[in-house]
């Protein structure tokens, strides 16, 4: 079979930081602080080996259920993300959505984001998408809702409307780049769900799952299951021709 090439665009799960906090005997911060160097890297990675798009899951719309501590802990590297990275990620002409609410999230954050956003705007290399405080279901609630209001003020009959018109209204369609559906979703530390990411996009990626905790995932594992997408055959619901 012939071998095909890395895919365009990859998302990913990163599980595990607070099983490899408690595995390390520290707070679980420290292991979402383990994470993000851990992000750094695959950001990094990804760029190097030609991915165009990538997509990681970092904060849910069901993570508000977790620990006050933990939730501010979360947010606080956040803001030290932005402080410690910005530079390097404009000098890499990485380009940085937020998919979600995230202006719920405390102002320090608000505003670190924002200035983070801003900044990379115009850069055209690496689409860096961050989904913060989002759930895919939100997701679609959100776009059906923006779709029947312009249905009503346009009087536009809904029976007309097409799964394109719904994907415009998504976080990624209503990006500066248009982000296309993800090629290959991974997701790390051994669980095998997609957990409400990216509910309708996902509808035709590859899936990939490794027990290996998120904080450990290196370059070199990213590498090999991007290797591993290359030699999969994906016929998007139809049948490989026999010759």
């Amino acid at each position: 079979m012939e071998k095909r090439p890395f895919p365009t665009h990859v998302g990913i799960i990163m599980d595990g930081n607070g099983r490899w906090a408690k595995a390390h005997n520290v707070p679980r911060v420290m292991g979402h602080n383990a994470g993000m160097q851990s992000m750094k890297k695959i950001v990094i990675a990804s760029s190097n080996l030609g991915v165009k798009y990538l997509t990681v899951y970092a904060f849910s719309t069901e993570n508000w259920k977790r620990s006050t501590e933990e939730v501010n802990g979360i947010f606080n590297l956040i803001v030290k993300y932005v402080n410690s990275e910005l530079e390097e990620l404009d000098e890499n002409n990485v380009h940085i959505n937020i998919f979600g609410e995230y202006d719920m999230l405390p102002k320090a954050s608000v505003d670190a984001i924002d200035k983070m956003v801003g900044r990379l705007h115009d850069n055209d290399g690496l689409v860096f998408n961050i989904a913060l405080n989002y759930g895919g279901r939100d997701e679609i609630l959100r776009s059906v809702k923006e779709l029947a209001r312009e249905c009503a003020e346009e009087g536009r009959d809904p029976s007309e409307l097409t799964e394109d018109d719904i994907s415009a209204h998504l976080y990624s369609g209503s990006a500066r780049f248009d982000v296309p559906d993800p090629d290959l979703i991974i997701r790390t530390s051994g669980e095998e769900r997609m957990s409400n990411f990216l509910t309708w996009q996902a509808a035709y990626s590859e899936l990939m799952f490794t027990d290996t905790l998120w904080p450990d995932f290196t370059p070199e594992e990213y590498r090999e299951m991007l290797e591993a997408y290359a030699d999969r055959d994906r016929r998007f619901g139809g049948r490989k021709e026999a010759k």
